[in-house]
């Protein structure tokens, strides 16, 4: 959920993160953007530290080509109440059918370790 109004390149670091994952390095460019927050371009810098094909990862940042697809994450995650990161979901499944689940619950921003453990404690006595 890359927040543009807070940081003007999160949707371009978004991207990155899928062109890398192209190379099989997606966490390894998630952590790395995370880590360098202050310093992400320019993003071959962050290619070459990871070993990617430099080339081949400034080919798929300049095309783009990633962009409908972080557009329609985020169309996503706003469907389902989020509006920016982090924001978790607690929900048990069915058992007859584990793709459905039932007893949604949104929490939203950082939240203290009461804040989960009272979520999960009343999905699991309402279970």
């Amino acid at each position: 959920m890359p927040l543009e109004r807070i940081h003007p390149l999160a949707f371009k670091a978004s991207e990155a993160t899928h062109c890398a994952e192209e190379q099989d390095k997606y966490w390894e460019m998630h952590a790395r953007l995370f880590e360098n927050q202050k310093a992400l371009e320019p993003w071959s810098g962050h290619a070459e530290a990871l070993g990617l094909d430099v080339a081949a990862f400034d080919t798929c940042m300049s095309s783009d080509k990633h962009a409908e697809a972080v557009r329609k994450d985020m169309a996503e995650a706003r469907k389902a109440g989020a509006t920016g990161t982090p924001s978790f979901v607690l929900a048990l499944t069915d058992p007859d059918n584990p793709t459905q689940v039932e007893g949604l619950v949104f929490l939203r921003g950082a939240q203290p370790f009461p804040a989960f453990k009272s979520a999960i404690d009343n999905a699991l006595e309402a279970e």
